[in-house]
């Protein structure tokens, strides 16, 4: 398949140095209990699981543009202490998952997640994800409904309202030959002003995937109104206001008014970074939700 129709890293020393990042940033993770790379119709997809609890089905985390399994450094302890996580590097994203097919659409990007979740034999679990890894979650259980107990999405994008022209442009500078420093201020302002620079192994690891990796995939379309009336499954969304990515009143709004199980919370104080300001309190609003969903009673 040639290269132009599939994601790439751009050259053998732009891998090697996207990998020396990632390994980096995989080192300040717990312990890995198992790592697999599971085939799919669109190529081979990496995923880890860290074993927790064991009572109740498993939460899948899915993250954000180019960021990978390690962005959830702060997340999995907290995670762990409720459920077993399995974390899935997005196919077609920098990362250690391989893209071998073109992926054009939705129904593509839901193919590929079925194939990952039927591959690791997970016929019931629960979906987080963080923007991009959000519209992941819910472009799933809209096209392929039945192995989602739950939805928890953590400031999605393209999904409850669209990302503002402004976000869009100023974001394109993380994919862009821009210098080093340029690139820190973008991602700083999508994270809510904080200093971010390459000591956080997980900035490093973004930071590496935008300029070592080209991403060939259609770009996310918002769903339509009854696309989210017809999710059959709970949802549990978290809205950053201070989200740069998306209108939260809005989000919030429409999520409310659509959502037939729909848990909505705006989190004033929050941006789009979300998942990193507050891994504490996710973890437990999230372990609360998914015991509600499981039927099992919080201790």
């Amino acid at each position: 398949m040639p290269r132009r129709n599939v994601g790439h890293f751009k050259g053998e020393r732009a891998r090697a140095h996207y990998l020396s990042a990632y390994q980096t940033a995989m080192a300040g993770l717990p312990p890995v209990d198992e790592s697999v790379d599971v085939p799919t119709s669109f190529g081979t997809v990496r995923a880890y699981r860290f074993d927790g609890p064991s009572s109740g089905p498993p939460v899948v985390l899915l993250p954000g543009r180019n960021a990978s399994t390690p962005m959830w450094r702060s997340n999995i302890p907290a995670l762990l202490e409720h459920r077993t996580v399995i974390c899935v590097d997005l196919l077609g994203e920098a990362g250690m998952s391989v893209q071998e097919k073109p992926i054009t659409g939705p129904a593509d990007e839901a193919q590929w997640l079925d194939d990952v979740l039927a591959g690791l034999g997970l016929h019931r679990t629960h979906l987080m994800g963080v923007s991009i890894g959000g519209w992941t979650a819910v472009n799933f259980a809209v096209h392929r409904p039945g192995r989602a107990a739950s939805l928890s999405l953590l400031d999605p994008v393209f999904t409850f309202a669209p990302v503002p022209v402004k976000s869009m442009v100023i974001a394109a500078g993380m994919f862009l030959p821009l210098p080093d420093s340029v690139q820190r201020r973008v991602f700083s302002w999508i994270s809510g002003g904080a200093d971010v620079d390459d000591s956080l192994p997980e900035a490093a690891l973004i930071s590496a995937g935008s300029t070592d990796y080209v991403l060939r995939k259609a770009m996310p379309k918002l769903f339509t109104n009854d696309q989210l009336r017809s999710l059959a499954v709970p949802v549990l969304a978290l809205i950053a206001g201070r989200s740069v990515m998306l209108d939260a009143a809005l989000a919030a709004a429409r999520a409310r008014n659509l959502l037939p199980r729909g848990q909505v919370e705006l989190w004033p104080d929050a941006s789009h970074a979300i998942n990193g300001e507050y891994p504490g309190e996710i973890a437990q609003t999230a372990a609360e939700f998914w015991d509600e969903v499981d039927g099992v009673s919080s201790q």
